[in-house]
């Protein structure tokens, strides 16, 4: 069976971002240890704009990917996808009893859930354990349904913040078919390209997803356990709600990117947003690191 990294290598689309009428504030920030990164609209240009949510037809990707993992059913797509709107909010509403102000699924089980209810309408036979694999159409439908592509100067922006000595993290909605996209994007693992292991929080590990403020604690407690301070990290998001104000609250700096029409939440209607202004505000990958590193004697 394929791999999720696999898959979305086969299913890879050319993607560019889609220029906002922002203008970039941009000034040096000193003492910066650590930058942290959300991924969907950020490092990665998201078709629909953040993880889960759909930019293609999703009624032929979620048929295309029943053909593709051998699923046979008399379901239609829109009874597929019907079944799986429920399978999410069900799982959210389980997981706000538990206390979750802002629950996250693990979409397998949401997936699992949306084919033994098939099963139970008699729309479907269960699929036999020995061919079919959960994860390959969670991923099959996902990278139909919400192409990626790395933000141009991902790559370089990262190396360059390496180069200075910053360590690198992610803080991001994502699922578990996020590591193999960032390997089919990056050829490698995220570590390859220098992601801490320790440093990397992906919300459907946890059941939290943000906007809550349970992925920023968790990041900073690893740091303070390394005695870094949060006013020597820079968190790096599209979302001014999901990333800037979650950020600020864990005392972290700040960095909007709005690099990409499709992704850019300025979230100008919240009454939260009220006062919240970002450290920076970054059109263009490139524009970070020197905002990190500082120009040395004769630079321009």
């Amino acid at each position: 069976m394929p791999t999720a990294a696999e898959i979305f290598q086969r299913l890879a689309q050319p993607l560019e971002p889609i220029p906002t009428s922002e203008t970039p504030s941009l000034k040096t920030i000193e003492g910066i240890r650590v930058v942290l990164f959300d991924l969907y609209g950020t490092l990665l240009i998201s078709g629909s704009g953040e993880v889960g949510t759909e930019a293609a037809p999703s009624d032929v990707a979620v048929a295309e990917a029943f053909q593709e993992t051998g699923l046979e059913t008399t379901a239609t797509p829109e009874e597929i996808l019907a079944c799986l709107d429920d399978a999410i909010r069900t799982t959210h509403a389980r997981l706000r009893e538990m206390g979750r102000d802002w629950p996250e699924v693990d979409i397998r089980e949401v997936w699992g859930n949306v084919l033994t209810t098939l099963v139970e309408r008699g729309r479907m036979e269960s699929p036999p354990p020995e061919t079919f694999d959960i994860a390959q159409l969670a991923a099959e439908y996902e990278a139909r349904a919400n192409p990626v592509a790395l933000m141009p100067g991902a790559r370089e922006c990262l190396a360059a913040l390496r180069e200075h000595g910053c360590l690198l993290g992610i803080v991001s909605n994502a699922q578990f078919y996020t590591h193999g996209l960032l390997e089919a994007l990056f050829g490698g693992l995220p570590e390859s390209v220098g992601f801490e292991p320790a440093l990397q929080y992906y919300s459907y590990q946890y059941g939290w997803g943000k906007p809550s403020q349970r992925l920023f604690e968790m990041a900073a407690s690893e740091l303070a356990e390394r005695a870094i301070e949060p006013p020597r990290v820079l968190y790096v998001g599209n979302d001014m709600r999901n990333d800037v104000l979650g950020a600020r609250n864990a005392g972290f700096h700040t960095a909007l990117f709005a690099g990409d029409a499709r992704s850019l939440r300025r979230r100008e209607d919240d009454s939260q947003m009220i006062g919240v202004v970002p450290d920076l505000v970054l059109t263009e990958l490139s524009q970070l690191p020197g905002c990190i590193i500082e120009k040395t004697a004769g630079e321009t």
